[in-house]
């Protein structure tokens, strides 16, 4: 039965969840407990990626230099991951540093339309000797067609592997099942997924992935990460183990590792709240979940509305700047609508006032 390669996110996606302070401290005590249970890859960084630290996006709590190399000493058997966008990581400032730390896989990513961008960055990693991964953002927004016709740039790229995200958590089982399928039997490079829990999907669609073909998967530790939160990676571990594939990781040390990052830095596990679910239903990416509940209080408006507005508009992560356009909008749309339904009162509270006075 073919092995299947679980990446732990908790540390990069879980960031966004953590409004990007996950720091040195907390990348010690888990990637310790990680190591300890051999999984493969562990992921490390700001939410969106290797130089995403920023007041836009959310400042981080340490540099990328001290967390890489918090983690690059603590792990020695797992290999250290990071996640890079083109435009937020620069080569020369950036990934050169990172690669020089001692990182082992890069994942190099993308919006689903946009893998021309990734060129540089991953034959900069292939040229240094490192594993280079593509990865596809937002994929539910192509079709699988026009998805493999953006995993082929990537691998001729030189990019190992490619990972399509479900970053919205909009995918049900069957889209996820028809996306691996064509890239599995078109590509001559590994196929990976992963999963956003907005829908309740996150297991289900991973086990689909991996059904269909996939090698690659990841997970999170109670599934913490943007919005609803990723596959839960103790649970994805177990189902695998049910199903019968072969996996390295220890599954009784995971859960220990798991069990001491709740402990100490995970104050909420996800749960697929209102605003979350519409955010899976109008397909925007689950980063903007904090972004979205503040901003909404701030402009009094529902955040429900923000995400059915972002959605329609197709915004994408990077576009942090239309939450606040949106929710300004609506908020005067709000102003506006209060206003005429007082003129309304008002006009029909002088009609009635009218008619008694011609009756009488």
């Amino acid at each position: 039965m073919r092995t299947v390669t679980i990446t732990d996110v908790t540390l990069r996606d879980g960031n966004h969840a953590a409004a990007h302070q996950l720091g040195v401290k907390e990348v010690e005590l888990y990637c310790t407990a990680l190591d300890a249970a051999e999984v493969p890859i562990v992921e490390v960084g700001h939410g969106n990626g290797l130089g995403a630290s920023s007041l836009q996006l959310g400042e981080s709590k340490d540099s990328d230099e001290k967390v890489l190399k918090a983690a690059r000493a603590c792990l020695k058997k797992s290999k250290l991951g990071i996640h890079v966008i083109p435009g937020f990581a620069t080569i020369e400032k950036d990934l050169r540093r990172a690669l020089d730390i001692g990182v082992d896989v890069v994942r190099v990513a993308s919006h689903c339309t946009e893998a021309d961008i990734t060129e540089r960055h991953i034959r900069f990693v292939r040229e240094a000797g490192k594993t280079a991964f593509g990865v596809l953002m937002m994929s539910h927004m192509i079709s699988p067609e026009e998805l493999l016709e953006q995993s082929r740039k990537m691998e001729n790229y030189g990019a190992e592997a490619v990972i399509f995200m479900d970053s919205s958590g909009n995918f049900l089982p069957d889209a996820v099942a028809d996306r691996v399928k064509i890239l599995v039997n078109s590509l001559n490079i590994p196929v990976g997924f992963h999963a956003h829990n907005n829908l309740g999907m996150g297991i289900a669609n991973s086990v689909a992935a991996l059904s269909a073909g996939a090698s690659y998967l990841d997970g999170s530790a109670r599934g913490y990460g943007a919005g609803a939160g990723n596959a839960q990676i103790e649970v994805l571990l177990a189902v695998l183990q049910r199903m019968g594939h072969p996996i390295s990781i220890d599954l009784l040390k995971l859960l220990d590792a798991v069990d001491a990052a709740e402990k100490a830095f995970i104050p909420q596990t996800p749960v697929i709240s209102s605003a979350s679910l519409v955010s899976g239903l109008a397909g925007v990416f689950s980063g903007f979940a904090l972004p979205v509940k503040r901003i909404a209080t701030q402009f009094n408006v529902d955040a429900r509305q923000i995400f059915f507005e972002l959605g329609r508009r197709k915004v994408v992560g990077g576009q942090e700047d239309l939450i606040l356009e949106v929710a300004s909008e609506l908020a005067q749309q709000q102003k506006q609508q209060q206003s005429q339904n007082q003129l309304q009162q008002q006009t029909q509270q002088q009609n009635q006032e009218n008619n008694y006075v011609t009756r009488k």
